[in-house]
Protein backbone atom coordinates (compact mmCIF):
# COMPACT_ATOMS: atom_id res chain seq x y z
CA UNK A 1 0.00 0.00 0.00
CA UNK A 2 2.83 2.28 1.16
CA UNK A 3 6.24 2.36 -0.59
CA UNK A 4 8.81 4.98 0.22
CA UNK A 5 12.29 4.88 -1.30
CA UNK A 6 15.18 6.78 -0.53
CA UNK A 7 13.41 10.31 0.63
CA UNK A 8 15.71 12.82 0.55
CA UNK A 9 14.75 16.33 2.19
CA UNK A 10 16.90 18.96 2.96
CA UNK A 11 16.06 22.79 4.59
CA UNK A 12 17.98 26.30 4.55
CA UNK A 13 17.41 27.62 7.81
CA UNK A 14 18.92 31.33 8.15
CA UNK A 15 21.32 31.90 11.36
CA UNK A 16 22.54 34.82 13.11
CA UNK A 17 24.39 36.62 16.29
CA UNK A 18 21.76 38.34 18.96
CA UNK A 19 22.70 42.24 18.52
CA UNK A 20 21.85 45.36 17.01
CA UNK A 21 24.90 44.81 14.84
CA UNK A 22 24.36 41.50 13.32
CA UNK A 23 21.00 42.01 13.18
CA UNK A 24 21.50 45.03 11.09
CA UNK A 25 24.23 42.81 8.79
CA UNK A 26 21.25 40.04 8.14
CA UNK A 27 19.36 42.78 6.35
CA UNK A 28 21.87 42.72 3.73
CA UNK A 29 23.41 39.37 3.82
CA UNK A 30 22.12 36.40 5.65
CA UNK A 31 24.16 32.88 6.92
CA UNK A 32 22.27 29.65 5.96
CA UNK A 33 22.99 26.62 7.23
CA UNK A 34 21.70 23.30 5.50
CA UNK A 35 19.07 20.98 7.87
CA UNK A 36 19.31 17.36 6.34
CA UNK A 37 15.76 16.51 7.77
CA UNK A 38 15.49 12.84 5.94
CA UNK A 39 18.28 11.24 4.77
CA UNK A 40 17.98 8.10 1.88
CA UNK A 41 14.20 6.83 4.13
CA UNK A 42 13.26 3.66 3.00
CA UNK A 43 10.20 1.50 3.79
CA UNK A 44 6.78 -0.18 3.21
CA UNK A 45 3.56 -1.00 5.02
CA UNK A 46 0.70 -3.05 3.72
CA UNK A 47 -2.54 -2.54 4.23
CA UNK A 48 -4.54 -2.92 7.57
CA UNK A 49 -1.33 -1.97 9.48
CA UNK A 50 -1.21 0.29 12.71
CA UNK A 51 2.62 1.62 12.50
CA UNK A 52 3.94 3.39 15.44
CA UNK A 53 6.51 6.17 13.66
CA UNK A 54 8.39 7.39 16.76
CA UNK A 55 11.60 9.68 17.33
CA UNK A 56 12.86 12.24 19.19
CA UNK A 57 12.43 15.93 18.67
CA UNK A 58 13.90 16.93 15.46
CA UNK A 59 14.62 13.54 13.99
CA UNK A 60 12.25 14.16 10.97
CA UNK A 61 9.18 12.35 11.73
CA UNK A 62 6.56 15.44 11.20
CA UNK A 63 8.95 16.04 7.65
CA UNK A 64 8.44 12.32 6.63
CA UNK A 65 4.64 12.42 7.13
CA UNK A 66 4.07 15.93 5.48
CA UNK A 67 5.88 14.30 2.19
CA UNK A 68 3.40 11.38 3.14
CA UNK A 69 0.61 13.59 3.17
CA UNK A 70 1.37 15.89 -0.14
CA UNK A 71 2.54 18.93 1.31
CA UNK A 72 6.10 19.31 1.07
CA UNK A 73 8.18 17.87 -2.73
CA UNK A 74 11.21 15.78 -1.24
CA UNK A 75 14.72 16.94 -2.78
CA UNK A 76 15.17 13.24 -4.28
CA UNK A 77 13.60 9.54 -3.59
CA UNK A 78 10.15 7.88 -4.61
CA UNK A 79 7.21 7.76 -2.38
CA UNK A 80 3.85 5.54 -3.90
CA UNK A 81 0.96 5.37 -1.43
CA UNK A 82 -2.30 3.46 -3.40
CA UNK A 83 -0.87 4.33 -6.68
CA UNK A 84 -0.48 8.05 -6.10
CA UNK A 85 2.16 10.22 -6.06
CA UNK A 86 1.49 12.47 -2.78
CA UNK A 87 3.02 15.99 -3.79
CA UNK A 88 1.88 14.95 -7.62
CA UNK A 89 -1.50 13.59 -7.49
CA UNK A 90 -3.02 15.67 -4.67
CA UNK A 91 -6.37 16.54 -5.02
CA UNK A 92 -6.90 12.94 -5.73
CA UNK A 93 -4.87 11.33 -3.17
CA UNK A 94 -5.82 13.45 -0.34
CA UNK A 95 -9.86 12.09 -0.44
CA UNK A 96 -8.14 8.38 0.54
CA UNK A 97 -6.22 9.83 3.45
CA UNK A 98 -7.03 10.91 6.95
CA UNK A 99 -5.15 13.36 9.32
CA UNK A 100 -5.84 13.81 12.99
CA UNK A 101 -2.90 16.47 14.50
CA UNK A 102 -3.37 16.66 18.37
CA UNK A 103 -2.11 20.17 18.51
CA UNK A 104 -4.45 21.45 15.32
CA UNK A 105 -7.79 21.18 14.76
CA UNK A 106 -9.93 20.76 11.44
CA UNK A 107 -13.29 21.46 12.83
CA UNK A 108 -14.72 25.38 13.13
CA UNK A 109 -14.60 27.21 16.63
CA UNK A 110 -17.21 28.86 16.77
CA UNK A 111 -19.85 26.76 15.24
CA UNK A 112 -21.30 22.93 16.52
CA UNK A 113 -19.62 20.13 15.40
CA UNK A 114 -22.38 18.82 13.31
CA UNK A 115 -21.76 21.76 11.04
CA UNK A 116 -18.37 21.25 10.73
CA UNK A 117 -18.91 17.32 9.76
CA UNK A 118 -21.60 18.72 7.26
CA UNK A 119 -18.36 21.19 5.83
CA UNK A 120 -16.85 18.23 5.34
CA UNK A 121 -19.05 16.16 3.62
CA UNK A 122 -19.57 19.04 1.50
CA UNK A 123 -15.24 19.22 1.00
CA UNK A 124 -14.89 15.88 0.21
CA UNK A 125 -18.38 15.08 -1.90
CA UNK A 126 -19.91 12.60 0.54
CA UNK A 127 -23.03 10.63 -0.92
CA UNK A 128 -25.55 11.26 1.42
CA UNK A 129 -26.19 7.68 2.29
CA UNK A 130 -22.24 7.08 2.90
CA UNK A 131 -21.84 9.71 5.15
CA UNK A 132 -25.18 8.99 6.91
CA UNK A 133 -23.64 5.70 7.75
CA UNK A 134 -20.41 6.85 8.73
CA UNK A 135 -21.71 9.43 11.14
CA UNK A 136 -23.78 7.22 12.59
CA UNK A 137 -21.74 4.18 13.26
CA UNK A 138 -19.11 7.34 14.79
CA UNK A 139 -21.36 9.12 16.69
CA UNK A 140 -22.30 5.36 18.41
CA UNK A 141 -18.96 4.35 18.81
CA UNK A 142 -17.26 7.39 19.56
CA UNK A 143 -20.05 8.85 21.99
CA UNK A 144 -20.21 11.74 20.10
CA UNK A 145 -24.39 12.06 20.60
CA UNK A 146 -24.50 15.38 23.24
CA UNK A 147 -21.36 16.81 21.82
CA UNK A 148 -22.79 17.41 18.04
CA UNK A 149 -24.90 20.54 18.56
CA UNK A 150 -22.21 21.80 21.26
CA UNK A 151 -19.37 24.72 19.85
CA UNK A 152 -16.14 23.53 19.51
CA UNK A 153 -14.62 26.34 21.58
CA UNK A 154 -16.96 24.76 24.39
CA UNK A 155 -15.20 21.18 24.50
CA UNK A 156 -12.47 19.89 26.60
CA UNK A 157 -9.84 18.41 24.74
CA UNK A 158 -10.60 14.88 25.19
CA UNK A 159 -14.28 15.78 23.36
CA UNK A 160 -12.84 17.15 20.63
CA UNK A 161 -10.08 15.08 20.30
CA UNK A 162 -12.94 12.27 20.00
CA UNK A 163 -14.45 14.70 17.62
CA UNK A 164 -11.29 15.14 15.23
CA UNK A 165 -10.79 11.49 14.27
CA UNK A 166 -14.34 11.42 13.53
CA UNK A 167 -13.89 14.16 11.10
CA UNK A 168 -11.05 12.62 9.40
CA UNK A 169 -12.89 9.21 8.79
CA UNK A 170 -16.17 10.49 7.42
CA UNK A 171 -15.27 10.37 4.13
CA UNK A 172 -14.40 6.81 4.74
CA UNK A 173 -10.62 7.02 4.03
CA UNK A 174 -8.21 3.86 3.71
CA UNK A 175 -4.53 5.70 5.61
CA UNK A 176 -4.98 7.49 8.35
CA UNK A 177 -2.38 10.00 9.68
CA UNK A 178 -2.38 10.25 13.52
CA UNK A 179 0.13 12.87 15.45
CA UNK A 180 -0.11 12.68 19.13
CA UNK A 181 -3.71 11.62 19.26
CA UNK A 182 -3.99 11.32 22.88
CA UNK A 183 -1.74 14.77 23.82
CA UNK A 184 -3.28 16.14 26.82
CA UNK A 185 -5.99 13.82 27.65
CA UNK A 186 -7.32 12.41 30.68
CA UNK A 187 -6.75 8.55 31.22
CA UNK A 188 -10.25 7.64 30.35
CA UNK A 189 -10.23 9.63 27.30
CA UNK A 190 -6.96 7.41 26.01
CA UNK A 191 -8.49 4.06 27.03
CA UNK A 192 -11.38 5.50 24.41
CA UNK A 193 -9.33 6.13 21.69
CA UNK A 194 -7.21 3.47 21.61
CA UNK A 195 -10.16 1.19 21.78
CA UNK A 196 -12.00 3.09 18.89
CA UNK A 197 -8.57 3.05 17.02
CA UNK A 198 -7.86 -0.34 17.48
CA UNK A 199 -11.67 -1.88 16.65
CA UNK A 200 -12.05 0.58 13.56
CA UNK A 201 -8.83 -0.61 12.30
CA UNK A 202 -10.06 -4.45 12.76
CA UNK A 203 -13.67 -3.41 11.16
CA UNK A 204 -12.54 -1.45 8.28
CA UNK A 205 -9.13 -2.85 7.66
CA UNK A 206 -7.58 0.95 7.94
CA UNK A 207 -4.09 1.41 7.80
CA UNK A 208 -2.57 3.68 10.36
CA UNK A 209 0.65 5.53 10.89
CA UNK A 210 1.11 7.07 14.53
CA UNK A 211 3.42 9.32 15.59
CA UNK A 212 3.66 9.88 19.28
CA UNK A 213 5.94 10.35 22.20
CA UNK A 214 3.64 8.29 24.39
CA UNK A 215 5.22 5.25 24.52
CA UNK A 216 1.49 3.40 25.91
CA UNK A 217 -0.04 4.15 22.45
CA UNK A 218 2.39 2.07 20.39
CA UNK A 219 2.38 -0.51 22.69
CA UNK A 220 -1.72 -0.39 23.06
CA UNK A 221 -2.04 -0.03 19.30
CA UNK A 222 1.08 -0.96 17.02
CA UNK A 223 2.99 -4.39 16.50
CA UNK A 224 5.82 -2.45 14.36
CA UNK A 225 7.97 0.26 15.11
CA UNK A 226 9.61 2.33 12.86
CA UNK A 227 12.44 4.76 14.55
CA UNK A 228 13.71 7.60 13.04
CA UNK A 229 16.91 9.76 14.24
CA UNK A 230 18.79 12.92 12.95
CA UNK A 231 16.58 11.91 10.03
CA UNK A 232 18.20 8.66 9.31
CA UNK A 233 15.83 4.80 10.29
CA UNK A 234 17.42 3.57 13.33
CA UNK A 235 14.81 0.46 13.90
CA UNK A 236 12.48 -0.78 11.56
CA UNK A 237 10.45 -3.99 12.98
CA UNK A 238 8.07 -5.89 15.68
CA UNK A 239 7.65 -4.40 19.06
CA UNK A 240 9.13 -7.96 19.95
CA UNK A 241 12.18 -7.77 18.47
CA UNK A 242 12.81 -4.69 19.89
CA UNK A 243 12.24 -6.28 23.42
CA UNK A 244 14.97 -9.45 22.47
CA UNK A 245 17.57 -6.76 21.31
CA UNK A 246 17.33 -4.49 24.38
CA UNK A 247 15.10 -6.07 26.69
CA UNK A 248 17.08 -8.37 28.77
CA UNK A 249 16.85 -6.80 32.15
CA UNK A 250 13.54 -7.84 33.93
CA UNK A 251 12.02 -6.73 37.38
CA UNK A 252 11.68 -9.55 39.80
CA UNK A 253 9.33 -8.89 42.73
CA UNK A 254 8.63 -11.26 45.58
CA UNK A 255 7.22 -11.91 48.92
CA UNK A 256 7.98 -14.13 51.54
CA UNK A 257 6.94 -15.56 54.63
CA UNK A 258 10.14 -15.60 56.51
CA UNK A 259 12.98 -12.60 57.17
CA UNK A 260 15.80 -13.47 54.44
CA UNK A 261 19.61 -12.39 54.96
CA UNK A 262 21.58 -11.36 51.23
CA UNK A 263 20.14 -13.12 47.95
CA UNK A 264 22.83 -13.62 46.27
CA UNK A 265 22.30 -15.06 42.64
CA UNK A 266 24.67 -14.63 39.63
CA UNK A 267 22.65 -12.38 37.39
CA UNK A 268 20.11 -10.61 39.74
CA UNK A 269 21.11 -7.50 41.29
CA UNK A 270 19.14 -6.48 44.53
CA UNK A 271 17.62 -3.11 43.88
CA UNK A 272 15.58 -3.01 47.12
CA UNK A 273 15.08 -5.38 49.74
CA UNK A 274 12.08 -4.48 52.81
CA UNK A 275 10.79 -6.92 55.45
CA UNK A 276 9.53 -9.72 53.91
CA UNK A 277 9.48 -8.34 50.21
CA UNK A 278 12.41 -7.71 47.67
CA UNK A 279 12.68 -6.30 44.26
CA UNK A 280 15.54 -8.06 42.47
CA UNK A 281 16.67 -6.89 38.42
CA UNK A 282 17.50 -9.90 36.27
CA UNK A 283 19.80 -10.08 33.54
CA UNK A 284 17.74 -12.39 31.25
CA UNK A 285 21.23 -12.64 29.17
CA UNK A 286 22.81 -14.45 32.36
CA UNK A 287 20.04 -16.33 33.72
CA UNK A 288 16.52 -17.02 32.93
CA UNK A 289 13.56 -15.56 35.78
CA UNK A 290 12.05 -19.12 35.56
CA UNK A 291 15.85 -20.04 37.13
CA UNK A 292 15.73 -17.05 39.44
CA UNK A 293 12.41 -18.37 41.00
CA UNK A 294 14.06 -21.92 41.13
CA UNK A 295 17.16 -20.64 42.88
CA UNK A 296 14.55 -18.36 44.96
CA UNK A 297 12.10 -20.78 46.06
CA UNK A 298 15.04 -23.26 47.33
CA UNK A 299 16.08 -20.62 50.04
CA UNK A 300 12.51 -19.36 50.81
CA UNK A 301 9.23 -20.36 51.63
CA UNK A 302 7.82 -17.76 48.22
CA UNK A 303 3.99 -15.84 49.03
CA UNK A 304 3.64 -14.42 46.12
CA UNK A 305 5.84 -13.52 42.77
CA UNK A 306 5.43 -10.82 39.84
CA UNK A 307 7.96 -10.15 36.65
CA UNK A 308 7.78 -7.12 34.84
CA UNK A 309 9.27 -6.37 31.51
CA UNK A 310 11.21 -3.56 30.67
CA UNK A 311 9.24 -0.37 30.09
CA UNK A 312 9.38 0.46 26.56
CA UNK A 313 10.30 4.12 27.12
CA UNK A 314 13.96 2.74 28.72
CA UNK A 315 14.04 0.59 25.37
CA UNK A 316 13.58 3.20 23.15
CA UNK A 317 16.10 5.45 25.24
CA UNK A 318 18.60 2.39 25.32
CA UNK A 319 18.08 2.82 20.86
CA UNK A 320 18.70 6.51 21.28
CA UNK A 321 21.84 5.96 23.36
CA UNK A 322 23.29 3.32 20.81
CA UNK A 323 23.21 6.13 17.87
CA UNK A 324 24.22 9.15 20.45
CA UNK A 325 20.68 11.01 20.00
Amino acid sequence: MISVQGLNKSFKVARRSSGLRQATKALFHRDYQTVHALSDISFSIQPGEIVGYIGPNGAGKSTTIKVMSGILVPDSGSCEIMGYTPWKDRARYVKNIGVVFGQRSQLWWDVPVIDSFELLRDIYKVSPSEYKANLSLLVETLQLSDLLHTPVRQLSLGQRMRCEIAASLLHSPTLLFLDEPTIGLDAVSKLAVRQFIKTYNNERNLTVILTTHDMNDIEALAERLILIGKGHILFDGRLKALREKFGAHKTLTIDYKESASNIDIIGTTILSQTGQRAVLGVDTKQINVSEVIGKLSEQLELSDVSVEAQPIEELIVQLYQEYEL
